[in-house]
């Protein structure tokens, strides 16, 4: 028997705000049902692990960011703009409520010297799927050099997520105007 859809988000809720403030590994599942209002014996119920728990969180924060990058393409007008989009949608999703002060995927991974499987899986996904669309997107600016494009792009995202933890006040200005500069000169 699964888990009723709000019992399922507020173990998410919980176990994404200690695993992203406290960091994965020191956070126990006790501290987790705790938060939740849940037995053990429940959160098992639809997380067969920790990890499997883990991969879960992963799995909602990427579809939610998804969201936020759609959105942000939405409302760009040009082929440049449409890939420049995810430095708007890393703002935006930065300032809600479930934003963190860096990229939950980082944090994950640099958790684990090996990630267990499930986990590295959602890492992948989420690698793989900014990898598959920023190529998409760079396809009309640079049709031969669009997978190469991407791949620098995917560079300066992480660079720029990885740069909230030296300075919490960052924001992706910098990190935009290299990737303008960059598609600039293939356009």
């Amino acid at each position: 028997m699964g888990l009723r859809s709000s019992t399922e988000a507020r173990i998410l809720d919980a176990a994404e705000d200690l695993f992203f403030s406290q960091g994965i590994i020191s956070t126990p599942i006790d501290a987790i049902t705790a938060r939740a209002g849940v037995s053990p014996a429940t959160l098992y119920r639809g997380y067969a692990s920790k990890d499997a728990l883990l991969a879960a969180v992963l799995e909602r924060r990427q579809n939610a960011w998804i969201e936020f990058w759609d959105e942000a393409i939405a409302r760009a007008s040009t082929d440049e703009q449409r890939l420049l989009a995810i430095f708007d949608a890393l703002e935006a999703f930065r300032e809600q409520p479930r934003g963190s002060r860096w990229c939950a995927f980082l944090g994950a991974s640099a958790e684990y010297a090996s990630a267990p499987p499930e986990v590295a899986a959602a890492i992948r996904a989420d690698t793989d799927a900014m990898r598959y669309r920023l190529t998409r997107l760079a396809e009309p600016v640079s049709a031969q050099d669009a997978p190469a494009l991407a791949e620098q792009l995917l560079l300066i995202v992480s660079g720029d997520l990885a740069m909230r933890l030296r300075a919490p006040d960052h924001t992706t200005g910098t990190a935009r105007a290299i990737a303008a500069s960059l598609i600039a000169q293939r356009a």
